[in-house]
């Protein structure tokens, strides 16, 4: 992928400032992005955009198409006629650094479910025209989706493996009937959808005029309780009862002698190749309209993955099968065009894999905070990476930088000098301006890093089922005067819009 210099921030919408106990897509957004226009910045990376389930993780999404209804602003849905003012008075204050998915799930979903009747009461013609556009263009998945969630709420919020037997098979009269019987609740889920992607287009839409690119967010597997595997169950690996019969996760390593098995359940490549990989490339092109440049996570099974039983407590006794490599990577390439695509290849990482990566342009990832400690070969090092790369300080599951040195041996930090030249003296923007100043082509600063926060701020945490997820900005830290000290060494290492 071909790009000039750029330089970017990472931050989360769930982490923006404001009302309702979580970040959204209202005024805060659209001032972070003018933060980003002050400090020189053109990109603005965000995690998945999908509902989120089990542990709120944005990872565990109730659909790979959807967008998260507790990002929708209810300031916006007041502009647009649906609530009134007065209806969304108790949606704060609460605590600015803290996203609180318990709140802000019951308080939108209510108020959701009210803009809904409203609308479908009182929304006015052009609106109620764009919604049914909407619903039409987007029934590929829509419709599937909000039938999903109101069967999901119906049956007291069980998995879809838990559902009478018919509608969990999908048969053409259970489908009939609970379509019928649930036609409220499906509306207000089509609503939701339709009033997520209507403020999202616009803050992308905004962020795009003044220069900035929006950097997205694929997973590589998806969720079990997910309308995709309902809706798409011979595309996986389930048994009769529709259970996995094998799992994802990564084998044992330096720092998990038992490895990680997340549970995801896994493809049968087979089967997606004989449709011409049509659900990826629906799946693309639809992240693609919402994004400007999108991030595989865990790249690296394309190429390989790490199959582990479903039986199995841990990853311990999986093993490496093939992954669908080029094959692919080309079909999409022959649907969509070049696709802007960054590989997320951290970790336990074979040269068939950086081949693959090389072998179709997509940039990898450096982060600093792996960088030292070891010899002056160590590939993260900004000496040794090449152009077509993302240089980072940290990511989303690292510690933030302040978090890192804090942990740092003695012989650690005095590496990190020794390479910086001096002391050092402010860690966390020391190694802003160390990775502005590499010859990679973009470079992302998570938010943190920039308002030089501790590990208080920690995003996640891997293999932590709860605690995570939930940092929030706090309101008036975007500052002018650090967006004047970013887009200095922005401006000085070329980088600057």
């Amino acid at each position: 992928m071909e790009t000039k210099r750029a330089s970017g921030i990472l931050l989360h919408p769930t982490s923006l400032p404001g009302p309702g106990g979580i970040g959204s897509l209202g005024e805060e957004a659209y001032r972070f992005v003018d933060f980003l226009a002050d400090a020189g910045q053109s990109i603005w990376q965000i995690l998945p955009l999908g509902p989120t389930g089990y542990g709120d993780s944005p990872y565990s999404a109730y659909s790979a198409f959807a967008g998260n209804p507790l990002l929708v602003s209810l300031a916006g849905l007041v502009a647009d006629g649906d609530l009134d003012a007065e209806d969304i008075v108790s949606a704060g204050p609460d605590d600015p650094t803290r996203a609180d998915y318990g709140h802000a799930t019951q308080l939108k979903d209510n108020l959701l479910r009210k803009a809904a009747q409203n609308f479908q009461a009182r929304g006015r013609q052009e609106r109620r025209a764009a919604f049914h556009e909407f619903c039409r263009h987007q029934g590929f998945w829509l419709d599937d989706y909000a039938l999903f969630r109101a069967l999901r709420a119906h049956f007291g919020h069980t998995p879809w493996s838990e559902w009478p037997d018919a509608i969990r098979r999908r048969e053409d009269e259970a489908l009939s009937h609970w379509r019928d019987e649930l036609a409220e609740s499906i509306f207000h889920h089509r609503y939701a959808q339709f009033a997520f992607f209507h403020q999202w287009f616009e803050l992308k839409r905004y962020a795009n005029e003044k220069g900035i690119r929006v950097f997205g967010d694929l997973p590589i597997f998806i969720a079990y309780d997910s309308v995709d595997v309902w809706a798409n169950r011979r595309l996986f690996f389930l048994d009769e009862q529709d259970l996995p019969t094998v799992v994802a996760g990564v084998p044992p390593d330096y720092f998990s002698a038992t490895g990680q098995r997340w549970g995801n359940p896994l493809y049968r490549w087979d089967r997606m190749a004989a449709q011409g990989y049509s659900w990826w490339i629906a799946r693309f092109r639809w992240n693609l309209t919402q994004t400007d440049l999108v991030r595989i996570d865990h790249f690296r099974g394309f190429e390989a993955y790490w199959e582990i039983p479903a039986d199995e407590e841990t990853a311990v006794n999986g093993h490496w099968v093939d992954g669908p490599r080029d094959e692919i990577f080309q079909a999409l390439h022959d649907a969509l065009g070049q696709i802007p695509i960054i590989a997320e290849d951290l970790g336990l990482i074979t040269q068939e894999v950086e081949a693959l990566r090389d072998r179709f342009g997509f940039p990898g990832m450096k982060v600093l905070q792996f960088a030292f400690g070891e010899e002056p070969e160590n590939p993260y090092l900004p000496h040794n990476i090449s152009r077509n790369s993302v240089m980072y300080t940290g990511t989303h599951d690292n510690d933030t930088t302040l978090g890192w040195w804090n942990t740092q041996t003695k012989k650690d930090k005095e590496a990190v000098r020794q390479y910086l030249g001096h002391s050092a003296r402010d860690i966390p923007w020391d190694l802003i301006r160390l990775a502005e100043a590499s010859v990679a082509d973009l470079c992302i600063i998570p938010m943190q890093d920039v308002l030089g926060l501790g590990n208080e701020a920690r995003m996640n945490l891997p293999g932590q089922g709860k605690g995570n997820w939930d940092w929030r900005m706090a309101p008036g830290a975007a500052t002018k005067e650090l967006a004047e000290r970013l887009g200095h060494i922005t401006y000085i290492y070329g980088r600057r819009t």
